[in-house]
C-alpha cells in the first residue's frame, strides 16, 4: 500500500501508537491519532509525535462519521481487536494493521522473531547480544520495550531485527515473515483478552504463518502444543528439549547443553551460565538454536552465552540483607511464569504475590510451592482469590497486605538468616503500578533501603 497522502488512523496513544504515528508522518501519511481516554493531554501527545499539521488528535468518542475518509487503521497492541467500532471499520473495508505489520512493511533486513507465554524477554535479549557480536547492524525491538516502528526506517538490507512479539501483536499481522521464528511455550495467559485457549494458541502460531520451507521455526519439544504445531507448518522445524536427547536440535543432557545436527557439539555447561533454573536453560537453548539457524558461528554464540546476565525483573538478584537474599521476579505476570520463579529458588522462601486479575487459576502455582514457600504474602485485587485457592490446597501460611511496601515489611519480619524473599506475583501489575517494570523497580528500591 502506498501510504503517501493517505489518511491513517492510529488507534491508541501509548508508546506504540506514538512510534507508529511518527513513522507514518515520515512516509507522508495524514495521521489521526485516536484514544478513547478523553482526559489525556493533547499538547503533550503533539510534542511526543512532533508531526505538525500532518497529525490530528481525537480523544473520547471514535469519529464514526469520518470512516469514509480513512484509508488504513493501525491498531496498538493494547487495543482489543473485538471492539464494536472495529467491526464497523471492517464493514467499511478499511484494512486493519498492527504496529508490527506497519514496521515490517516499511522496514528492511531480516527478522528473527520470538513469541511464547514465558521467557520471551530473556531469549530476545540473549539472541540480541549474540547477533550484535556477529553484526553491528542489529536492532532489538518489539514487546521488549522498543517499538519496531521506532527503528523501521533506519534499517537497511543488511540489518538484522531481533523482535519479541506478543500474542496481541500477532493478531494483526498480514505479511510479516521472519527469517527465523520461535515459539518458546504456550500456557494459559491473557484469556481475558483472547477469551479461549484456542484463540490464544492461534494468535501465537501466527508467527510462522507466512514462513516458507526456506525459513526456520524453533519450537519446544516438551510443550505438547508447540510439538504438534511443528508437524503442521511449512517452515523447517528445529526443536529444543530440556528432558531428552534429540536426533537433531538442541537439548539438555545432565548439566550440558548440546546441539546436534549430524554430530553432537557441546555449547556449554549450565554451571558456566549466570542464569538460574531449567526455564532459563530452555531460553538459552532457544536463543542458541535461532542463532545457529541464522548462521552465527558457534564460538561467538558460546562466548556471549557464558557472559550473559539475567534481564531485569526476571529472577533478578537484588541484594543480601541480614543473610536473607532478595530476588525480583516482577516479570512473573502469570502463574506459569511464577512457577518457574519458585522452582529456581534453592532456599526457604517468603513469596510476595498477587496483583491484577487476568482470570487465571492459581492452583498449579500453589502446588509448585513444594515445601519451599514458608509464607505467602499477598497484595492487589487477587489476594483474596489466591488466599482461598491456597487454603483449599492445605496451604495456610498466608498473610494479606495493602501495598508492596507493607508486603516487604512483613517479609522482612518473617525471613530468617538463610531464607530468600521473592517477588514473583503470578499476576499483572495493573491497578497498583503502570507495568511490571515499575513494580519491580519499587521492590528493588524498598529492598535497598533496608
Amino acid at each position: 500500500m502506498n501510504i503517501n497522502g493517505k489518511t491513517v488512523v492510529v488507534f491508541g496513544s501509548g508508546i506504540s501508537g506514538v512510534a507508529a504515528s511518527r513513522l507514518l508522518v515520515r512516509v507522508g501519511a495524514k495521521v489521526i491519532l485516536y484514544d478513547g481516554n478523553e482526559a489525556l493531554d493533547k499538547e503533550q501527545i503533539y510534542k511526543e509525535i512532533d508531526g505538525g499539521e500532518k497529525v490530528s488528535i481525537v480523544l473520547g468518542e471514535f469519529p464514526e462519521d469520518r470512516l469514509q475518509e480513512i484509508d488504513l487503521l493501525v491498531i496498538s497492541p493494547g487495543v482489543p481487536t473485538d471492539l464494536p467500532i472495529l467491526d464497523k471499520v471492517r464493514e467499511a473495508n478499511i484494512p486493519i494493521w498492527g504496529e508490527i505489520e506497519l514496521a515490517y512493511t516499511f522496514g528492511k533486513g531480516e527478522v528473527l522473531a520470538i513469541t511464547g507465554t514465558n521467557g520471551k524477554t530473556t531469549t530476545t535479549a540473549l539472541l540480541g547480544e549474540i547477533v550484535n557480536q556477529f553484526t553491528k547492524d542489529c536492532f532489538v525491538v518489539g514487546n521488549i520495550g522498543n517499538p519496531y516502528t521506532s527503528i523501521a526506517l533506519e534499517t537497511t538490507d543488511n540489518s538484522v531485527i531481533v523482535a519479541e512479539i506478543s500474542s496481541f501483536q500477532l493478531e494483526t499481522i498480514h505479511t510479516f515473515q521472519p527469517k527465523v521464528s520461535a515459539i518458546l511455550n504456550i500456557t494459559p495467559d491473557h484469556l481475558n483478552r483472547h477469551h479461549t485457549m484456542e484463540a490464544y494458541i492461534e494468535a501465537k502460531e501466527r508467527i510462522a504463518q507466512n514462513q516458507t520451507s526456506d525459513e526456520i521455526c524453533v519450537l519446544n519439544y516438551e510443550d505438547e502444543v508447540t510439538r504438534d504445531f511443528g508437524k503442521r507448518i511449512s517452515a523447517k522445524v528445529l526443536y529444543f528439549s530440556s528432558k531428552r536427547k534429540l536426533d537433531r536440535g538442541i537439548y539438555l543432557e545432565g548439566d550440558t547443553i548440546v546441539y546436534r545436527d549430524e554430530e553432537p557439539v557441546v555449547i556449554c555447561n549450565t554451571q558456566e551460565l549466570k542464569l538460574l533454573g531449567i526455564h532459563n536453560y530452555e531460553n538459552v537453548m532457544a536463543a542458541v538454536a535461532m542463532a545457529i539457524a541464522y548462521g552465527v558461528p558457534l564460538d561467538t554464540i558460546q562466548t556471549v552465552v557464558k557472559n550473559f546476565k539475567a534481564v531485569a525483573h526476571r529472577i533478578e538478584y537484588v541484594a543480601e540483607k541480614n543473610q536473607v537474599v532478595y530476588y525480583n521476579d516482577s516479570k512473573g505476570t502469570n502463574p506459569d511464569a511464577a512457577i518457574k520463579g519458585i522452582k529456581a529458588m534453592n532456599r526457604p522462601t517468603i513469596l510476595i504475590g498477587g496483583g491484577y486479575d487476568k482470570d487465571s487459576s492459581y492452583d498449579e502455582w500453589i502446588a509448585a510451592f513444594d515445601g519451599k514457600v514458608k509464607k505467602l504474602v499477598l497484595i492487589g485485587a487477587t489476594k483474596e482469590k489466591i488466599k482461598d485457592a491456597a487454603q483449599k490446597q492445605g496451604f495456610h501460611e498466608v498473610v494479606l497486605a495493602d501495598s508492596l511496601e507493607e508486603a516487604v515489611k512483613l517479609s522482612v519480619h518473617f525471613a530468617e538468616p538463610g531464607d530468600a524473599v521473592l517477588l514473583s506475583p503470578a499476576c499483572a501489575s495493573w491497578g497498583m503500578f503502570k507495568n511490571f517494570e515499575e513494580r519491580g523497580d519499587k521492590f528493588k528500591e524498598l529492598v535497598n533501603q533496608l
